[in-house]
């Protein structure tokens, strides 16, 4: 079966530049400080206030894959590292390069994508206007997306749910986090114009996501 891994990373909107309607409605919860520094610095999280700045994606069985990232200010020509092709766009250009990619694999694979890639990845294609060329939200139970978070918690049965981080701890896996950067960093990179930083940390993220994707199916997954 043909199968594809992914993963994305986010950046949110400088706060200040949003409109004032929307700063109070975000705002309209906040009590304290701490509360307003949170607000602000969870924008990378929705897709109404961030957009997708770097997918990549991974075949498991051939070890081979691509990411795509914005780079604005950076000209980048394409090139390849260890079986990865890299391509920069805009955010309207990367999505359609990964509709474009997994439109022709039959399953796909994600930590949490349930819960965060996916449904961000379809709310900012539909803001620019692009179809889905794949169904990235089926049925749970049917096989075609592997939500690795999903399949480790047994669908909730598992209450507490733990980080990509915390799952390759347990089973030995390179961690991208052990290179000092984590998701909340994110941001900050790109501010910085660390475009190929933040592009060769989510390939991190998709190679360890396979290590666990290998984990669950050959010691967890049960096979009649």
């Amino acid at each position: 079966m043909s199968r594809i891994i992914f993963d994305i990373e986010t950046s949110g909107k400088d706060f200040d530049s949003l409109e004032k309607s929307t700063q109070e409605y975000l705002l309209r919860w906040a009590e304290t400080e701490d509360d307003i520094k949170d607000v602000k610095e969870s924008l990378s999280f929705y897709p109404l206030t961030g957009e997708v700045i770097t997918i990549g994606l991974l075949n498991p069985d051939t070890d081979k894959g691509a990411v795509y990232f914005q780079s604005p200010e950076t000209q980048t020509a394409p090139f390849e590292e260890n079986g990865i092709k890299f391509e920069t766009g805009t955010e309207k250009e990367i999505l359609e390069k990964f509709w474009n990619t997994v439109k022709s694999y039959r399953e796909i694979i994600t930590f949490n994508g349930r819960g965060f890639d996916c449904p961000f990845i379809l709310i900012r294609s539909a803001v620019h206007k692009i179809k889905p060329t794949k169904d990235l939200m089926p049925n749970r139970y049917n096989g075609s997306h592997i939500d690795l978070l999903d399949q480790l918690t047994f669908y909730g049965a598992s209450r507490r749910k733990f980080s990509l981080d915390m799952w390759c701890k347990t089973f030995g896996i390179k961690s991208p986090k052990e290179d000092g950067i984590t998701g909340y960093d994110i941001k900050n990179l790109f501010s910085d114009k660390r475009y190929l930083d933040i592009a060769r940390y989510c390939i991190g993220d998709i190679r360890a996501t396979k290590e666990l994707f290998g984990y669950w199916e050959n010691y967890i997954k049960f096979i009649l």
